[in-house]
């Protein structure tokens, strides 16, 4: 069988070519063939800088945007917008068709003011009272409620209503203290004398607020759960009431003189919240009476914030005089708050006959002063021995006299 054999032109070609691609030097990118160069002529397009042109194109376009803003003063550029007119055909303001009309002469305005309502001005702890006739704001009324709170006397609170000045000027103090009467005038020794505790026994306090004369300033605990209806009671019968204010002991919390006492140490704010919720029990008093606190009565840091706060809202203070070093009366001068103070506690012997000698002593002693307060609690044989006393306080020299009267 013969065996093809290519051309010998052809062979010597084919060894040409290997021997210049054996002895190529290494390194060198050989050069294409033309089968491979017409497909690299086919790939060129992706030789392109694609990265370099698309980088161009956004410069170009943020070049645009920052050349609008610096040179074309439209903010509202790109927004739909439309034009309204305002004018009106129909003339619907008559008093600014007279005042457009040309030639026309230019009305004269009249403008009407409301009545004056008088700022009130603080003396000697008490706002003084406008004149007769001044009207005092609608809606708000000056005569007292089914609570016997007087509306414009009254801040409402998360607590409830406490005590206030009035926009007229009118103070708590003066609104709910009982007239003395002829008794200021009288020139006799004036004695005032304070039953403490009331409110915590229903029956108790009902039974004194029938048995004492009305000259008898009765102050109420603030945790009683009838003080709506013993508080009614009271005011009912005329008397005179204080807010008793537990305040901090010595040997507190050994002596607890109960919820929301005033401490000393304490933030003013937190003292001041606490005062709120004891204002708002029941209404209608004249002011304060502590209820022990003899630790806090002698801290000027502690009781200055709650005495300042009296003296803005028409408040009265009446300190039972058990301490020493109360600082009360400095403090109720500066705010201009009213101030009285015990010159004695009639039952520290709780008895009849001890008692009634401590009452003609305190008469005694207001014969002597011009006029004394005396502090007792609301035990029966306290209620007892006053009411007893009371009959005869004239045959003494002094005539009985609510403490407001006594309070500077």
């Amino acid at each position: 069988m013969a065996i093809p054999v290519a051309p010998f032109g052809a062979r010597l070609r084919r060894t040409r070519r290997m021997a210049d691609e054996l002895g190529a030097p290494l390194g060198r990118k050989k050069r294409d063939t033309p089968r491979f160069a017409a497909l690299n002529a086919g790939a060129g397009w992706r030789r392109l800088p694609l990265a370099r042109i698309g980088f161009g194109i956004v410069a170009l376009v943020l070049a645009g945007a920052v050349g609008r803003i610096l040179f074309v003063n439209d903010p509202q550029g790109g927004w739909p917008s439309s034009t309204v007119p305002i004018n009106s055909t129909v003339n619907n303001n008559t008093v600014a068709g007279q005042l457009a009309a040309p030639g026309k002469p230019t009305p004269a305005a009249t403008i009407t003011a409301g009545p004056e309502v008088p700022v009130p001005q603080v003396m000697d702890g008490a706002a003084q009272a406008p004149a007769a006739g001044t009207a005092t704001r609608p809606g708000q009324g000056s005569q007292p409620d089914k609570q016997g709170i007087i509306p414009d006397l009254a801040e409402e609170t998360k607590d409830g209503p406490i005590p206030r000045v009035s926009n007229t000027g009118q103070t708590p103090f003066a609104s709910y203290a009982r007239p003395a009467g002829a008794a200021t005038g009288s020139g006799k020794p004036m004695l005032a004398i304070v039953v403490t505790g009331l409110g915590l026994n229903e029956a108790g306090t009902m039974d004194a607020i029938s048995r004492l004369p009305a000259e008898v300033d009765l102050a109420f605990a603030p945790y009683g759960k009838s003080l709506d209806r013993t508080v009614a009671a009271s005011r009912a019968a005329g008397h005179e009431m204080l807010l008793e204010t537990p305040m901090e002991p010595f040997d507190y919390p050994d002596t607890d003189p109960g919820p929301q006492t005033l401490l000393t140490g304490q933030a003013p704010r937190s003292n001041l919240d606490k005062l709120y919720w004891l204002m708002a029990r029941f209404g209608g008093y004249v002011g304060l009476i502590n209820h022990t606190g003899a630790r806090f009565t002698a801290s000027a840091a502690d009781f200055s914030p709650i005495m300042e706060e009296l003296g803005t809202r028409g408040l009265g203070y009446l300190d039972d005089g058990t301490s020493n070093r109360s600082v009360a009366a400095q403090l109720a001068q500066t705010n201009k708050v009213p101030f009285g103070r015990g010159d004695a506690v009639l039952d520290t012997n709780p008895a009849r006959a001890p008692i009634l000698a401590a009452l003609d002593a305190l008469a005694a002693k207001a014969v002597s002063n011009g006029g004394a307060i005396g502090v007792i609690s609301a035990l029966p044989v306290s209620i007892a021995a006053v009411a007893e006393w009371a009959q005869t306080a004239d045959t003494h020299g002094v005539v009985l006299v609510p403490a407001s009267a006594l309070m500077k």
